[in-house]
């Protein structure tokens, strides 16, 4: 295997090869791993002294700290979990008397690293914690590669940084770039005398990062400061808007903003306007034969302002031209629009909001005899559910989330992909529903010079920004303004003159909320070998599929999944990154996949690689339950994701501890095809170890383990 230095988070691997130290081992009999450390910077070393192949090498750190940041040598991936755990995997494995070395930053120093070692069927071969040897900090003379006590300051006169946009406003999220800074080192963020954040300088002294300016700050001229751990700083002094109120409270014309001219079934419609503020407001709408079928009412705010709950569109809501009046009692606008039917997709929640602990319920119709991929995502964009369904003839789609009392209210969002038509579906928990800001592009790859085609979607009318980051995630020119039209849509085309090859990211932000789309520039396909793999060689139906490997670096690829009949279930166009690495990790057993052997292929040009997987489908009789790794909700902590099937009416659930202790109860109602698919907040003074779910049923029970790391 060839062994390159993996390069430093704030060292170089060549550094700190070239002085001499003193390692604690851990106490494995058959594998030493071994670290050194600066500050927050540990390199671990892992020397395989068994007969074993060691194909996967994990590592976890204490609740108390976090990763931040990690490096491989060649032809190791590193995958960073929901959980924090930090997994390395490779296709060459490290076989008896060699090494590995591995980098990774933690967000304060730390006091000893967990570590789990696997082959290639993902058996555990050794586990155990090293604990790190504190060197002192050092840095690397670039003329004649020496290592020397670093001397030179964090913060200089040349060090400059700058906030994008250059007029804040409260509430609203901001790009903090700078150069000049001291190489690899931590800062921390202020604005007065408030800490907002801290970040990482790169090698180059280089830094970007996104800070929100909170909501209590005074809009006034403040000061944007940044200092290293010794008190240093730099200052930028700007000066804080208002959130904008772009009507002024006197004289205000009763407008009405939210409906466009075309209206689908399934829709969910923000209506909102101005007025005299204190007045009250009504809209009565009227079908196309006349008759009255929705009125509504609400009052103006102090600021001149009025929006309605939001509306949905029935799905059986007749075609035709409907007319609205919207009255302050002294003013009347009128508007029309037409409900028209070209949506291939049209799925609703059966309400607009859901309490926790009930089930979120969708329904709605989809091309027959074709399968569809639905994601369902959290308040914070998290995926927390996917599957790829088959729908009948029929063209039906139900679609169950039963949640708790401690799920995470806000606004949940449907992502429903079938063949290349995408629908986004809104739903409130706890809450009504809001249109979060959201982006696409027209294709993934584009040749430089080209035009690429941006739909961006939100609340009708507002003024949303646009960011394109570069792949060495500075911006590439200023950011944009763009105002959505009536219905919340606006197609803008992005000149690519200039762009040279890489990965690329648009950011677009309202206020606090921000969405982010990746797309490339100049990729190819056909440059050489492929080499993919997956991180277990079996799955159950339902399962995610994380799928690594290399490849020449800025490679274009095509990934599909076959079933056992042969058939494709999904296709989706991926790249290699600057350093050749694959990741994709948008694949998924359907829940009614078939058993059997499955296989990936990724395609580029002539250039091909295939791995197989075996599928187990999950019987249809009796009770089953089974745990997957869960997303890490920020305020809340790790998750495990609960799955059950075969169920019937209301599941009794205990997960219970290596010493019997009952550690949670829980109840959920199964849906009406005897599922329950619902994440388990882990409680965050909870031991590492194994743990066992028991699950009951008026007529069955059934159990599993899992293991909490």
């Amino acid at each position: 295997m060839h062994k390159s230095s993996v390069r430093g988070i704030v060292l170089s691997i060549a550094v700190l090869l070239s002085i001499t130290f003193t390692v604690v081992p851990s106490y494995a009999e058959e594998i030493d791993v071994t670290s050194i450390a600066l500050e927050e910077t540990t390199i671990i070393e892992l020397t395989n002294e068994q007969n074993e192949d060691i194909n996967t090498f994990r590592i976890w750190v204490s609740s108390d700290f976090n990763f931040k940041s990690f490096k491989t040598e060649k032809g190791w991936v590193g995958e960073k979990t929901p959980q924090g755990v930090i997994v390395f995997t490779s296709s060459e494995p490290i076989k008896k008397g060699e090494s590995v070395k591995f980098g990774v930053k933690t967000d304060k120093v730390n006091s000893g690293i967990n570590w789990k070692a696997l082959d290639s069927k993902n058996k555990q071969i050794d586990t155990g914690k090293v604990l790190p040897k504190e060197l002192s900090k050092v840095t690397q003379n670039p003329d004649n590669g020496q290592v020397e006590k670093s001397t030179g300051p964090s913060i200089s006169a040349e060090s400059i940084f700058r906030i994008v946009p250059e007029k804040p406003n409260i509430g609203s999220s901001i790009r903090v770039t700078g150069d000049k800074f001291g190489v690899s080192q931590e800062f921390d963020f202020y604005i007065n005398s408030k800490k907002i954040g801290s970040f990482v300088t790169d090698k180059d002294g280089h830094f970007m990062t996104t800070m929100k300016i909170p909501e209590e700050q005074k809009a006034d001229r403040a000061d944007f400061i940044i200092k290293d751990k010794e008190g240093e700083e730099k200052k930028l002094s700007l000066r804080i808007g208002e959130i904008p109120n772009r009507i002024p409270p006197e004289n205000i014309k009763l407008t009405v903003q939210g409906i466009p001219n075309i209206v689908h079934r399934g829709d969910l419609l923000e209506i909102f306007g101005t007025g005299s503020p204190g007045k009250g407001i009504s809209i009565t709408i009227t079908s196309p034969d006349g008759e009255v079928i929705r009125t509504r009412t609400t009052e103006v705010d102090s600021k001149g302002n009025w929006e309605l709950e939001p509306l949905l569109v029935p799905l059986d809501r007749p075609f035709g031209k409907y007319m609205g009046v919207i009255s302050d009692g002294k003013q009347n606008e009128s508007i029309s629009w037409t409900i028209e039917s070209d949506k291939v997709i049209i799925i609703t929640p059966t309400s607009l909001k859901f309490e926790p602990g009930e089930i979120i319920r969708f329904n709605g119709t989809a091309l027959p005899n074709k399968s569809i991929e639905l994601v369902l995502e959290d308040p914070l964009g998290t995926e927390i559910f996917s599957d790829i369904i088959e729908i009948d003839e029929s063209g039906s789609i139900e679609f169950e989330f039963p949640t708790t009392q401690s799920t995470a209210e806000g606004t949940y969002t449907l992502i429903a992909t079938q063949e290349k038509k995408k629908e986004l579906i809104f739903v409130g928990l706890g809450q009504l529903p809001t249109i979060p800001v959201n982006l696409e592009f027209d294709k993934l790859n584009y040749k430089s010079g080209d035009s690429a085609i941006i739909s961006l979607t939100g609340k009708a009318s507002e003024i949303i920004n646009l960011l394109i980051i570069d792949p060495s995630d500075k911006p590439k020119g200023e950011s944009q303004s763009i105002k959505l039209a009536a219905d919340g849509r606006a197609s803008i085309t992005l000149d690519l003159k200039g762009y040279a090859t890489g990965v690329y990211t648009a950011v677009i932000s309202k206020g606090g909320e921000q969405s982010e789309e990746i797309f490339t520039v100049g990729l190819l396909t056909g440059s050489g070998e492929i080499n993919i793999n997956t991180t277990k060689l079996s799955y159950h139906t339902g399962d995610p599929i994380l799928i690594l490997g290399n490849t020449a670096p800025n490679v274009l690829l095509t990934v599909t999944m076959t079933d056992p009949d042969g058939k494709i279930v999904k296709t989706k166009e991926t790249f290699s990154n600057k350093n050749g690495k694959i990741s994709e990790g948008s694949f998924r057993i359907p829940s009614d996949g078939k058993s059997g052997t499955w296989t990936l292929k990724a395609t580029s040009g002539s250039n091909f690689d295939n791995t197989d997987i075996e599928v187990q489908a999950v019987a249809t009789e009796g009770m089953i339950v089974s745990i997957t790794e869960g997303a890490d909700i920020p305020g809340y902590g790790k998750t495990v994701n609960i799955s059950i099937v075969g169920a019937q009416q209301t599941v009794q659930i205990e997960i219970i501890g290596e010493n019997n202790n009952v550690i949670e109860e829980l109840s959920f109602p199964a849906s009406k095809s005897g599922e329950i698919k619902q994440p388990w907040i882990v409680p965050k003074d909870t031991e590492p170890g194994i743990y066992t779910i028991k699950a009951k049923d008026a007529f069955n029970s059934a159990e599993t383990t899992f293991e909490i790391k």
